[in-house]
């Protein structure tokens, strides 16, 4: 038989194996030291220098042993050049698992943080209004999850480079066109905006937005949450199979009439209303819409407590 050696052959490599974590605390001081001996490197321009990015890569382990283990694995390792084959492309996750292997849930327990009241009563403070059920909070929490890393995966990969409309970003070709030209620093900060309102849903908060920039985050995960629910996204409504049921689940539109104070944010998408996020603009004081420069998007609204300042990035 005659082989054609014209035509390449693609084959996937599958390699699973099991660690055990047996001191934290060197595992996180090795792996921290490991960081400070690497090379990194910024893209030309960026607002970030090389010692910005090693520091943030530190403080990711800081109290993260799985994190700490992750940095140690090299997928691209797993087979050596040789002739004849060409190394592709690699991908490697790193998650905690118990005794049988059975990977270990992150997942907060919304049943508990969001408690259900059916008793029916009109007087009812929980009954006769609107509920965020444990079902519709566990979809936003894994929504903003994802739009989380999807949004510190664009400020790595891009940097202060503008967004463009090619489709080669995730979450900030989303944003309103004036937030395009943004540097990465603004990036990281609207990065964690997704990580706050998470984190509100992790305490058993509803998730309402502080600022601008969580409106904006706040309305995508509830477009990406709909759409996970709708598509069965990653398995989600198995995953939650064992939260209880309510008539308020997935209720999108009173979501969004409930969690936001307005949907100003909106305008700015629009062509016909270009320059209204300036608050000196006629237009903007006959609406009464306010301050939406992207300059302004992180001052926290003034009926809202102010976010922790010393609450770190967690990429």
């Amino acid at each position: 038989m005659t082989r054609d050696q014209g035509r390449s052959r693609r084959i996937k490599v599958t390699v699973e194996a099991i660690v055990e974590i047996i001191d934290e605390n060197a595992l996180e001081e090795a792996a921290i030291a490991d960081i400070e001996a690497a090379q990194f490197s910024v893209l030309p321009g960026s607002s970030l220098s090389v010692e910005q990015v090693r520091q943030e890569e530190q403080d990711y382990i800081r109290g993260n042993a799985v994190a700490a283990a992750q940095w140690f694995v090299d997928a691209g390792a797993v087979i050596d050049d040789r002739s004849g084959i060409e190394f592709v492309e690699a991908t490697e996750s790193v998650v905690e698992i118990d005794e049988d292997g059975v990977p270990l849930s992150v997942w907060p327990h919304f049943a508990e943080l969001f408690p259900l009241c059916t008793c029916g009563r009109d007087n009812c403070d929980h009954c006769s209004g609107f509920q965020v059920t444990p079902r519709t909070a566990a979809a936003l929490w894994t929504a903003a999850g994802v739009l989380a890393d999807q949004a510190y995966d664009d400020v790595l990969e891009h940097g202060d480079e503008p967004v463009d409309d090619t489709g080669t970003w995730s979450v900030f070709d989303e944003f309103p066109r004036i937030t395009w030209r943004q540097n990465a620093v603004w990036r990281r900060q609207a990065a964690r905006s997704f990580d706050d309102l998470s984190g509100d849903l992790a305490a058993g908060n509803w998730p309402e937005p502080h600022c601008p920039a969580e409106e904006m985050a706040l309305h995508l995960i509830l477009r990406s949450a709909e759409a996970a629910v709708d598509d069965d996204w990653a398995g989600l409504t198995e995953r939650y199979a064992d939260l209880p049921e309510h008539d308020d689940d997935h209720d999108w539109d009173t979501l969004t009439d409930t969690l936001f104070q307005d949907t100003d944010i909106l305008a700015l998408f629009s062509k016909q209303l270009d320059g209204i996020e300036d608050p000196d603009t006629d237009q903007n004081r006959e609406l009464g819409i306010g301050e939406y420069r992207a300059q302004a998007w992180f001052e926290r609204f003034l009926n809202m407590e102010p976010r922790d300042p010393r609450r770190p990035f967690r990429r």
